[in-house]
Order: C-alpha cells, then sequence, then structure tokens
C-alpha cells in the first residue's frame, strides 16, 4: 500500500521557491489500477517521482508498504526501489546496441542475480508481453508499440510490487496505445499495483480509479466500473 500524507515539495534557488506539491493525501491499495491526470505544470511528474523514491520530500509522510520512506538512507530508498518498484517512461530509453534480452537484463545486473536467474526473468518478462522470439532482435527492427513493451518488460523482470508509469502511450499512435493499455491491463489484473500519469481521458477511464492533480493538491477523483464514470467525489478545494 501507499499513503502520503500531507506531503509538500518545494523546489528552491537563490531567488524563488516553487511548490510544486502542497497538502498532499493519497491512498493507493494493492492491486489497484489508479489513473493521474491534471494540466501540464500540476505536479504529476514530481508526484511519480516521489512515490517511486527518486526524489525527496520536504514535508509530510509517505509509508510504502507499512515502511516511513523518509526515515531511510539514500540506500536503503534504492534497495526498496530496485526490489519494489518498475518504472515505464513515454521515452522508452531502450540502450539501441543491445538487444531486447540484453536490454531487459540490465536492471537485474545491477541487483546481483545470478546468469540463470537473469535469463529465466528475461524469458518470462519478454514471454509475457508477446516478444518472446524476437529477444535477439535490436530496438530499431521493432515498431513504437514493440518498444514500448519492451520497456514494460524490463520494467516486469524485476518483479515489482508496484508499476509506476509516467505517459506510457504518449509517443504512440492510438492502435498501439490501446495495446499497450490491454498489457497493463492484464499486469494488473495479475496483481501488481500499477500507477499511471496520463493526459489522455480514455485512457484513464479505464482504469478503476482516475485522480486528479492542480496546482499540486489531489482535487478529486473518479471511480470507474467498466470504464464508466460511478462516483466523483471532491477531496479538496
Amino acid at each position: 500500500m501507499l499513503l502520503m500524507k500531507n506531503i509538500s515539495k518545494v523546489f528552491k534557488t537563490d531567488l524563488v521557491e516553487t511548490h510544486a506539491l502542497r497538502e498532499f493525501n493519497l491512498e493507493v491499495n494493492e492491486g489497484e489500477f489508479v489513473a493521474v491526470t491534471g494540466p501540464s505544470g500540476s505536479g504529476k511528474t514530481t508526484f511519480l517521482n516521489i512515490a517511486g523514491l527518486l526524489e525527496g520530500i520536504s514535508a509530510g509522510e509517505y509509508h510504502l508498504d507499512g515502511v516511513n520512506i523518509a526515515n531511510l538512507s539514500d540506500n536503503e530508498s534504492s534497495k526498496i526501489r530496485n526490489e519494489k518498484i518498475g518504472f515505464i517512461f513515454q521515452g522508452f530509453n531502450l540502450i539501441p546496441d543491445l538487444n531486447l534480452a540484453e536490454n531487459v537484463e540490465v536492471p537485474l545486473r545491477y541487483r546481483g542475480f545470478s546468469a540463470k536467474e537473469r535469463a529465466r526473468r528475461v524469458k518470462d518478462a519478454l514471454e509475457k508481453v508477446g516478444l518472446g522470439a524476437r529477444m535477439k532482435h535490436l530496438p530499431s527492427q521493432l515498431s513504437g508499440g514493440q518498444q514500448q513493451r519492451v520497456a514494460i518488460a524490463r520494467a516486469l523482470a524485476g518483479e515489482p510490487r508496484f508499476l509506476l508509469a509516467d505517459e506510457p502511450t504518449g509517443n504512440l499512435d492510438s492502435i498501439m496505445a490501446r495495446q499497450v493499455m490491454e498489457l497493463l491491463e492484464e499486469i494488473n489484473k495479475s496483481g501488481t499495483t500499477i500507477i499511471m500519469v496520463t493526459h489522455d481521458p480514455e485512457l484513464a477511464r479505464r482504469a478503476q480509479r482516475n485522480i486528479q492533480i492542480v496546482d499540486g493538491k489531489v482535487c478529486d477523483f473518479t471511480l470507474y466500473n467498466g470504464g464508466q464514470a460511478e462516483v466523483a467525489e471532491q477531496v479538496a478545494s
């Protein structure tokens, strides 16, 4: 479970203070699929970076699986991030000179898995995204949708409990975007918690819940049932 209480994040320069998040409260339960929407500059990416332990907080509490992240050292935070969190970005971030299997394997090497365990995880992850037969292909030999599937496989190979996706369909056409979304839905059904930032209202409606962020605050949320809005509730003014 992810729990944020009264989170604030302030970026400071010599002349300016920018409040990216303020009085930010959110709870995401295990197994949920949550879409995060809001205008540009609202704080969505800052929230995702904090959730993924890529940035610290200025004030408040952040608990991940019952652990207070604010009390951890950098090394302890890195360990939790590597073991529990997977990332999918709008840019696929694949290494062009490495084949698909090698791209998926890179983060596993940093975690110290044996060669046998790395091979198992790479094979399983690429098969899950439908690319098991293309392990030796280079990224340049794939379509944009297939490259995003490789990026998803790379995240899945770490067997994360939480999958954080930042505009995962932003560089794809509508058909490929739907295919990637269907894949994320299948991953969620297997038990992985997914938090996805998106500008696309159609994709947001396919999540179980849509959190809207405005001016660094959660302003409301909508629950969805089969793509239909079921409940809309004001959380903060």
